[in-house]
C-alpha cells in the first residue's frame, strides 16, 4: 500500500471507531485564603466517563474541594458557562476557582498573555466548587462525532449534565451536603430546565440556584428558536434593551450634559420608566402612532441613546443591538461591545450597519485559553494532546431547540415549577447593567411575568453591577459580588 495511502486510511478507521474515552485525573494539594479564611483544599482535573441513551460520553470537570470537611455540612456548587458553546472556563477562572485570570481593575487585558493571579474572592471558604465544561466544549467529547452532535441539543444537554451531576454525588458521597447550581448566560436557560430535570428524575433539590446574565425566554431578546437579533414581529426586545443603550451612552459620555451628570442607577430609573411606558406604548401603536406623539418619543429616545434623531427615526424607532454597537462611536470609527459594552473596537470601514467582531470577546478569548491551558496543563498537570476548546463555534452553530419549534425558547416556566414545588429553593440573580448580551431590565421583565405565587416571591435576589456579561472581570463588581453570593450561600445552606 502506497505510504500516502496508508495515513489517509488512519483517519477513516479511527473515526468510524470513535476515540478511546478512559478517565484521567490530576490533583493538587493547595492552600489559600479566601473570605479572610485559609483553607487547605485539592483541587482536580478529571474526565467522568458514562453512557447516555446508549452513547458513551466523557465530560470534563475541574473541582475543589476542602480537605477534612464533613460532606453532609460542606455545601457544593455546581457550575457551567453557556454559549451554547462555551466551556466553563469564565465561572472557573474568573469567579469561583481559587485562581482568575488577570485583568487591570475596571476589567481590561494586562499585556498579550493571560496571567493567573491569586483569587481571594472565591467563596470556597463556604462551599466546594465543581466546574463542568458542556460536551464539545472545554475537553468534552464522547466516543464518536454523531454521538458527541446528539448532545449539541436542548433537551440532550440537560440529560447528559443531569446524569453527570448525580454520579458525581454517588461517587464523591455528597449526597447530604446542600446543594447549588450556578449558570451564566445560556447556562441560566440550562440551570433552569436542569433543575428541573434533577428534581422530576433524581429527586435531587437545591438550596440555591445562581443566575449570572440571565436569559430565560428568548422572546425578550431575539425572536425564535434561532439566533436572530429583532427581526419585525417583536417589539418586545426592543423597549427591554433600551436602558442598557442609555447605561452605555452614559458610560461613554454621549449623553446631554443635564443627563451625563447624573448617576447612573438615578438616570436609569428614569429611562425604564420612560420604556416602560411613553416608549412601549408607542410601539404597540406601530403606523398609527400619531405624528406629535411620535416625534415626542423620538426625541427622548435619541436623548437617552446618544444616537441622532434622524438614525433613530431612520429606523422607525427601532434600533437594534448590532446597529447600536455599531452606530454610538462611529464618529471616533470606533464600535462598542456587544457582551461588555465598556470595550471598544476598530472596524475595517466605519460604515454599515453591524459590527466585525466583539471587542469584548476579543479582549478576553485570548487570556482565558492562556490561562487555562497553563492553569491545567503546568500547575495541575493534567496531560492531554486534546485542545481545550473555549468557544466552539461548531456547537453553536449546530445547536438543536427541537423542544421548541414554532415557540420561543423559555425555561422560565420549568424555573417557576421548581420554585414551587420545592419552596425552599432559592434564587440569587447577577445583572450588569453594561451588559447587550443579555440585558438586565430583560430579566427583570422575564421575573415578573413567572407568575410565581406570593408566597415564593420573596425567594429571588437581584443584584446588579457597573460592568457587562462578565461583570466579575471588574474588580469592584467581583468584590460586591464574592459578598453577596458568600451571603447567598450563608443564608441558604
Amino acid at each position: 500500500m502506497p505510504e500516502d495511502a496508508a495515513r489517509n486510511e488512519a483517519p477513516e478507521k479511527e473515526k468510524e471507531e470513535g476515540r478511546e474515552l478512559t478517565e484521567q485525573e490530576a490533583s493538587r494539594k493547595l492552600t489559600g485564603t479566601f473570605g479572610r479564611k485559609k483553607l487547605a483544599y485539592t483541587a482536580r482535573a478529571a474526565t467522568q466517563v458514562f453512557e447516555v441513551d446508549g452513547k458513551k460520553v466523557s465530560y470534563f470537570y475541574v473541582d475543589y474541594v476542602a480537605d477534612g470537611a464533613d460532606p453532609a455540612e460542606r455545601p457544593i456548587l455546581f457550575c457551567f458557562n453557556g454559549g451554547p458553546g462555551s466551556s466553563t472556563v469564565w465561572l472557573n477562572l474568573g469567579l469561583f476557582g481559587p485562581k482568575r485570570m488577570q485583568f487591570d481593575d475596571e476589567g481590561f487585558k494586562v499585556g498579550m498573555q493571560g496571567r493567573l493571579v491569586d483569587n481571594p474572592y472565591s467563596i470556597l471558604d463556604v462551599c466546594d466548587v465543581v466546574c463542568i465544561d458542556a460536551m464539545g466544549t472545554g475537553l468534552s467529547r464522547a466516543g464518536k462525532e454523531e454521538d458527541q452532535k446528539a448532545f449539541y441539543h436542548f433537551r440532550k444537554d440537560i440529560e447528559a449534565f443531569a446524569a453527570f451531576i448525580v454520579r458525581y454525588l454517588n461517587r464523591n458521597g455528597r449526597w447530604a451536603s446542600p446543594k447549588y447550581l450556578a449558570g451564566e448566560s445560556y447556562g441560566t436557560l440550562r440551570a433552569a430546565g436542569l433543575a428541573r430535570e434533577l428534581f422530576d428524575r433524581y429527586d435531587v433539590e437545591f438550596n440555591g440556584i445562581m443566575l449570572i446574565s440571565a436569559v430565560l425566554n428568548y422572546q425578550t431578546v431575539k425572536s425564535d428558536y434561532a439566533w436572530k437579533l429583532f427581526p419585525p414581529g417583536n417589539d418586545l426586545p426592543y423597549m427591554l434593551y433600551l436602558p442598557t443603550y442609555a447605561a452605555t451612552a452614559w458610560y461613554h459620555e454621549r449623553l446631554p450634559k443635564k443627563l451625563q451628570d447624573r448617576k447612573l442607577a438615578d438616570f436609569l430609573e428614569e429611562v425604564e420608566e420612560f420604556a416602560m411606558g411613553e416608549y412601549w406604548t408607542a410601539l404597540a401603536k406601530g403606523d398609527n402612532l400619531p405624528h406629535k406623539e411620535r416625534q415626542r418619543v423620538l426625541k427622548r429616545y435619541a436623548a437617552y441613546t446618544g444616537l441622532s434623531e434622524e438614525y433613530v427615526d431612520f429606523y422607525d424607532l427601532r434600533v437594534n443591538i448590532l446597529r447600536f454597537c455599531k452606530e454610538l462611536l462611529r464618529d471616533r470609527k470606533r464600535t462598542v461591545g456587544r457582551i461588555d459594552s465598556r470595550f471598544t473596537g476598530i472596524d475595517r470601514v466605519p460604515a454599515g450597519d453591524g459590527i466585525e467582531s466583539d471587542p469584548s470577546l476579543d479582549a478576553t478569548g485570548g487570556v482565558a485559553a492562556s490561562a487555562l491551558n497553563h492553569f491545567l496543563r503546568v500547575e495541575l498537570g493534567f496531560d492531554t494532546e486534546e485542545i481545550y476548546e473555549i468557544m466552539s463555534a461548531e456547537v453553536l452553530q449546530n445547536w438543536d431547540y427541537e423542544d421548541f419549534k414554532n415557540q420561543y425558547v423559555d425555561t422560565s416556566e420549568a424555573l417557576r415549577e421548581v420554585m414551587s414545588r420545592s419552596p425552599g429553593t432559592k434564587v440569587w440573580v447577577a445583572n450588569g447593567y453594561y451588559d447587550l448580551a443579555t440585558p438586565y431590565f430583560a430579566t427583570e421583565y422575564t421575573f415578573s411575568h413567572m407568575g410565581l405565587d406570593p408566597e415564593v416571591r420573596p425567594n429571588v435576589t437581584m443584584e446588579y453591577y457597573e460592568a457587562g456579561h462578565m461583570m466579575y472581570i471588574h474588580l469592584e463588581s467581583l468584590r460586591r459580588m464574592a459578598g453577596h453570593l458568600r451571603d447567598f450561600v450563608k443564608a441558604t445552606s
